[in-house]
């Protein structure tokens, strides 16, 4: 473009927010110049040449991306930065009826509802009022040579009993307390199947029981001791009935983000949650199974290898799956690599630091369950693992929290 004037062309520089043109003035033999940006319209016109300019704005009082029609298409910056070759994307249709070449499968929906839109089911019963489930069935989940017992329980819910997965359930086992003659206090057990329950029904759940035993120095067992509501769980048969209350329950559910990885670490039956979690993203077919971005990464601590629970349907999961990760930490058959002694779930931790950090890092979730004296060598474990990452682990722990990476549920 060329500016006349009485004098000399006008300068025209286009700077990022605001377009500033020079405008020459004479002073005696010599020209200065100044910003137009600086100088009042009027003064611009009456020097014969220049462009009056207004500043562009840079989106600050509307941005199509997030208050028009892009809505977070991001296409306004493509158009920017892609210049004359920027195209257009075909939109994202929304059909009713897929189309004719599309693969069509059923999949599990009728439940999906449950926890949509940051809702949870809730204490449909309460311990002072609990519902009646009836036993379906009960089977040991440890061989002979493993110590203890752990049996595999499954309920039939009332009618409008729903939750979902990493909820517990609560059962109030029958009779009344010797010591005070007042029912017995509900024990609450987390709960091992998806939402849709071991038959898919929507009306079953399950749960892992160990049964707790008192055994005297000479090897006796004291029934005195004994737990109550883990051993009337352990020896149901099909048919009884038992009172139950919740669910309940808000601090080990899954991810909302389908794309972060997973971290679950447990020992004997705290494996509960982690089965309905492995279930629902490897194993029935839900939209969740087919959004599953993320990767899952699974520490079991046992003593024995009979006692490791549930892994044939683990196994299955890695056979039909790349994306699932499984170490085991059989104590009293492992050793670790550390310092030579048996093999626990902090060990797999600490032999694996780099990888649980850089996992964190990315936004993964962790997750702790089983007896509570499991947490001390695990959070000294990541004391140390955190060092050696060269950062301090309180810290990092409150970054966790934040941001809701971190969920502990321990008895």
């Amino acid at each position: 473009m060329i500016l006349k004037s009485l004098s000399a062309a006008a300068l025209v520089a286009i700077a990022s927010k605001h377009t500033a043109a020079f405008v020459p003035q004479q002073k005696g033999s010599h020209q200065s110049t100044r910003l137009l940006n600086q100088i009042d319209p009027v003064q611009i016109k009456k020097a014969g040449a220049g462009i009056p300019t207004v500043s562009s704005g840079g989106l600050f009082v509307f941005d199509p991306e997030a208050n028009g029609k892009l809505q977070g298409t991001h296409d306004l910056q493509s158009r920017i930065l892609g210049g004359a070759v920027f195209e257009l994307q075909p939109p994202q249709v929304t059909l009713d009826v897929p189309p004719s070449d599309a693969i069509v499968e059923d999949a599990q929906h009728f439940l999906e509802h449950l926890d949509a839109d940051g809702n949870l089911p809730l204490n449909f019963a309460k311990p002072q009022a609990p519902a009646k489930a009836t036993v379906l069935g009960r089977a040991k989940l440890i061989t002979d040579d493993a110590p203890g017992d752990i049996e595999h329980v499954i309920l039939k819910l009332p009618e409008g009993f729903h939750y979902v997965e990493g909820q517990s359930l609560s059962v109030v086992p029958p009779g009344v307390d010797p010591k005070n003659g007042r029912k017995h206090k509900p024990r609450l057990y987390s709960i091992a199947s998806t939402r849709y329950g071991d038959l898919l029904d929507g009306n079953t759940i399950s749960l892992c029981v160990r049964r707790a035993e008192f055994i005297e120095p000479d090897g006796t067992k004291d029934p005195a001791k004994q737990g109550v509501c883990s051993n009337f769980l352990c020896d149901v048969k099909a048919g009884d009935e038992v009172d139950v209350a919740g669910p309940v329950g808000k601090t080990m559910l899954l991810p909302e983000d389908p794309n972060k990885d997973i971290i679950m670490i447990a020992t004997g039956t705290g494996i509960a949650p982690f089965r309905g979690f492995l279930h629902r993203l490897f194993m029935e077919n839900t939209l969740a199974k087919h959004m599953f971005g993320g990767n899952a990464w699974l520490v079991l601590g046992v003593p024995v290898s009979g006692g490791l629970l549930y892994k044939e349907e683990f196994d299955c999961m890695q056979r039909t799956s790349d994306k699932l990760k499984i170490d085991y930490a059989i104590s009293r058959e492992m050793t670790n690599s550390i310092d030579g002694g048996k093999l626990y779930v902090q060990h797999v931790i600490a032999q694996n630091g780099k990888e649980l950090f850089d996992r964190l890092d990315a936004g993964a979730h962790v997750y702790f369950c089983g007896l509570k004296g499991m947490m001390p060598p695990i959070l000294d474990t990541l004391d140390e693992v955190a060092k050696s990452q060269g950062c301090v682990w309180s810290e990092k722990l409150k970054e966790l929290k934040k941001n809701n990476q971190w969920h502990v549920e321990v008895y």
